[in-house]
C-alpha cells in the first residue's frame, strides 16, 4: 500500500488506476497518430466575454517563442495606450505592430472617417499577410469594423481565405459574421458569466489595457 496525503490507496486501486490511464493513453495516441495535416489556421475568438485580444496575444507570444515573427494590425483601440503593446515591443523587429483605429464609433461619432481608417488598417493587414517572414497575423476587433460595415465582409473573408499557405491569421471581436465563423478552421466563443464591470469596477491597467 501507498500513503499520499494520509490517504491509503490500496494496491487494486493503484493497478485499477494504472490500467485505466494506459487504456486512455492508447487512445489518445491514436487519435494523436491520427492529425496528420499541417496548415495555416484562420482563428476567430469572439464572443461577448473578455479574454479574446489576451488569448490572441497568447499565441503570439507562444509563436515568438519558436523564433518566429508575428504581425498586429489594432481595428479600433486607436486611443488606447496598452501594457502589451509595450511588452511586445521588447522583441524588436520581430513584432510588426500597427495601431490603426480611431476608438470605438460611439468616439469617433463619425461614420467617414471610421470607414477610412479601417480601410487602411484592412491594407496593412494585407501587407503583413503577404510578408513571407511572419507566421502569424493579429487582426484585432476586425470583428468589429466588419459588424459596422466599414469593410466589404465577402472581399474580406476571401482574402483570409487565399491567404499565403502557412500563415496563421487571428481575428477578434465581438459578433463574428456567420460568413467568416464559416471559413475559419478554429472559433472559439468567449462566454460571459460575470464581469467585474457590472460591479462598478473600472477598466484597470494590467487587466483591460
Amino acid at each position: 500500500m501507498a500513503e499520499i496525503d494520509d490517504k491509503i490507496i490500496d494496491d487494486k486501486d493503484a493497478e485499477r488506476h494504472r490500467a485505466k490511464m494506459a487504456k486512455r493513453k492508447a487512445v489518445q495516441d491514436a487519435e494523436v497518430a491520427g492529425k496528420t495535416i499541417e496548415k495555416g489556421l484562420l482563428i476567430v475568438n469572439t464572443g461577448p466575454g473578455k479574454g479574446k485580444t489576451t488569448a490572441a496575444f497568447g499565441l503570439a507570444l507562444r509563436m515568438l517563442g519558436y523564433g518566429k515573427r508575428v504581425g498586429v494590425v489594432q481595428f479600433i483601440k486607436g486611443k488606447w495606450h496598452t501594457g502589451e503593446k509595450d511588452a511586445f515591443a521588447a522583441f524588436g523587429d520581430r513584432v510588426i505592430w500597427h495601431t490603426m483605429g480611431e476608438g470605438f464609433t460611439w468616439e469617433s461619432q463619425d461614420l467617414k472617417r471610421d470607414i477610412a481608417a479601417a480601410e487602411a488598417a484592412w491594407a496593412k493587414a494585407l501587407e503583413l499577410m503577404a510578408d513571407p517572414s511572419i507566421s502569424l497575423v493579429v487582426l484585432d476587433e476586425l470583428n468589429i469594423a466588419l459588424r459596422y460595415d466599414y469593410l466589404d465582409l465577402e472581399k474580406v473573408v476571401a482574402a483570409l481565405k487565399t491567404r499565403r499557405e502557412g500563415l496563421h491569421v487571428i481575428v477578434t471581436g465581438r459578433n463574428a459574421k456567420p460568413l467568416l465563423v464559416e471559413a475559419a478552421d478554429l472559433v472559439t466563443e468567449m462566454g460571459l458569466t460575470k464581469h467585474h464591470f457590472a460591479a462598478g469596477v473600472k477598466a484597470q491597467q494590467g487587466i483591460e489595457f
